[in-house]
């Protein structure tokens, strides 16, 4: 009988354990696509400059004395810094009345829209009533319409119905548009109405489904609303000047526009004015970075879901 083998001392083990994998390698990227990546960021920052450049040349006018603005209207660096355009805003002419006239009426307005559109949008869109499709299809037609078209017909209404130089007269025209009840209307077609289903078994009317059920659901629908509807509130010219004829009821669009066509001091004024255009449209600004990051996280739970 043959003996058995010696085992060999410290004699290594075989290793059962699997090999971890190795990482996956980034895809290199071709010279090709490189330069395709490149050409797209230049065009992005070119597209940028050109929108940015108008609003670097207001700030920077609004610091320039009246006559470095005449002479070097496009410079970027004022030579002399000054802050006299915003202290004249503020101590010889009404800026405040107007900003607070623009900020009562894009409040309400907006409001309204939001309320109104919503409203309009969901009962185009579930209600079924005789004449429904005719009542839409009036919506898209008032779209094709210019708005300065009906600026006559509305000035006619708002005397006969003595809204005409009022804070009234002011608002109620614009508490609801065909574009925003176009917007609403389409966005509550894409929820299905299996949803309200339950709440139907539950014993709740149109209204508490609308406003319990789907409308928490249109968040991004409403917060586009809500952006539009300030915005162009905010800038509206067109209707304040037939609506109102007081100086108190003026706008910050009407009054830098009576700085622009010099009815209210002599000269070019041009700090003056791009000083008004700054100020007036930081609200919008602040607005469009704050709703931006809401707009972000809705889409973002929308993948999610």
């Amino acid at each position: 009988m043959s003996a058995p083998a010696p085992e060999v001392p410290n004699a290594p083990k075989q290793s059962r354990t699997v090999s971890a994998k190795p990482p996956k390698r980034r895809k290199r990227i071709g010279a090709k696509a490189r330069s395709s990546m490149l050409l797209g960021y230049l065009i992005l920052i070119g597209l940028a400059l050109i929108y940015i450049y108008p609003f670097l040349i207001s700030i920077s006018g609004s610091l320039k004395t009246d006559a470095e603005a005449t002479q070097d209207a496009l410079g970027l660096i004022p030579q002399t810094i000054t802050f006299a355009a915003y202290e004249r805003l503020f101590t010889r002419e009404p800026f405040a009345l107007w900003a607070g006239n623009s900020m009562l009426v894009a409040v309400c307005v907006t409001i309204g829209r939001v309320l109104f559109d919503s409203m309009a949008g969901y009962a185009l869109s579930r209600l079924r009533f005789r004449g429904r499709t005719v009542i839409f299809a009036a919506f898209i037609a008032v779209l094709s319409v210019p708005g300065v078209v009906l600026l006559i017909p509305r000035f006619l209404i708002l005397s006969e119905l003595g809204l005409y130089d009022t804070y009234g007269g002011m608002i109620i025209p614009l508490l609801s548009t065909a574009a925003g009840v176009f917007i609403m209307k389409q966005f509550f077609d894409s929820i299905p109405e299996s949803i309200e289903e339950a709440a139907k078994i539950d014993g709740a009317g149109t209204f508490r489904r609308f406003w319990s059920v789907v409308l928490p659901m249109a968040t991004p629908a409403l917060v586009t609303i809500f952006i539009l509807s300030f915005q162009g509130s905010w800038n509206e010219l067109g209707h304040f000047i037939v609506a109102r004829q007081s100086p108190e009821l003026n706008t910050l669009t009407v009054g830098v526009a009576q700085l622009v066509s010099g009815q209210l001091g002599a000269g070019n004024q041009f700090p003056l004015q791009l000083a008004a255009a700054v100020l007036m449209s930081i609200p919008v600004v602040v607005l469009f970075f704050i709703f931006q990051r809401r707009i972000m996280n809705t889409t973002a739970g929308a993948e999610k879901g």
